[in-house]
């Protein structure tokens, strides 16, 4: 009897220092490494102990960080529910070409139901982020076709159409938003800039200083604002707004050149060399 009671804890003493080693590799990115040490230790790990939990966590986490995504999945299922595991094990899926098991994880990481308009939506910001530009639109299409009046849905939309160049198309998407939500203030800065493309500086004028007014401390509409009053020569409201978006984003490089030139159109041509100079040095760092 003791001497089975010794050989168990010279057992679990050895497994325990498998799982240290593994979980020190996993530490130092030597995902490879942890992937043999942990898959091992896990054979004489009780799967209802935390130290089971987390080899196999970090067995599917390093498979994932090794863009082998078919073996993380199955590793990544076997871990406890978390933000973590479920944020991992929803791209792997993805990678895997599995859309509706990826859904689903997205929609468990924020507590949606995967079928709902809200849960595809969610499905379609959390794949436009990693690239998934072809999925993220059909999943907010699926959106769509639940609530017509979703929230920030077109303005997905029109994110995809603008960095597509589909510039008509995307302001029609955010006109529609914007009838849903007159107060998204960035549904206001987007079809401000897609008017600035499209070189409309009035319409985008009108919209940008809609979007500051809704959020007077996100420096993104100054500087484009500032670049359309430059466009129709109103030099004096291109330097106040610049410099007000300075004030929020200090090294912004467009709005640092844009100043230079303005000040430079409006005689100040010291004050506009000194800009420039500036936005050297930035570069050069």
């Amino acid at each position: 009897m003791l001497g089975l009671l010794f050989l168990f804890v010279t057992l679990n003493d050895a497994s325990g220092a498998a799982h240290q080693r593994g979980v020190d590799l996993y530490k130092e990115k030597k995902y490879g490494e942890a992937i043999t040490v942990l898959e091992e230790a896990v054979k004489t790990e009780d799967p209802k102990t935390p130290r089971y939990s987390e080899s196999v966590l970090l067995i599917g986490q390093s498979y994932f960080m090794l863009s082998q995504a078919p073996k993380a999945i199955p590793w990544l299922k076997k871990a406890p529910a978390s933000n973590e595991a479920n944020y991992m094990l929803g791209f792997a899926y993805l990678q895997s070409k599995q859309e509706d098991e990826a859904e689903a994880a997205f929609a468990r990481l924020f507590g949606l139901d995967p079928k709902s308009a809200a849960g595809h939506l969610l499905a379609g910001q959390m794949m436009l982020k990693q690239g998934y530009d072809a999925q993220a639109e059909s999943e907010v299409t699926r959106a769509l076709a639940l609530d017509q009046r979703l929230p920030e849905a077109r303005f997905l939309l029109a994110e995809m159409a603008i960095f597509r160049g589909r510039l008509d198309e995307a302001i029609g998407d955010l006109d529609a938003e914007l009838t849903v939500d007159p107060n998204f203030s960035m549904a206001w800065y987007r079809r401000g800039d897609a008017y600035s493309r499209q070189g409309k500086w009035n319409l985008a004028i009108a919209d940008l200083q809609r979007a500051i007014w809704l959020n007077p401390d996100f420096s993104g509409p100054y500087i484009l604002l500032g670049k359309c009053y430059f466009k129709v020569q109103n030099y004096s409201n291109a330097e106040g707004i610049l410099k007000k978006g300075l004030a929020l984003d200090p090294k912004n490089a467009a709005a640092i050149y844009t100043l230079g030139q303005t000040l430079m159109a409006e005689g100040k041509r010291d004050e506009g060399r000194a800009m420039l100079e500036k936005l050297k040095e930035l570069q050069q760092k």
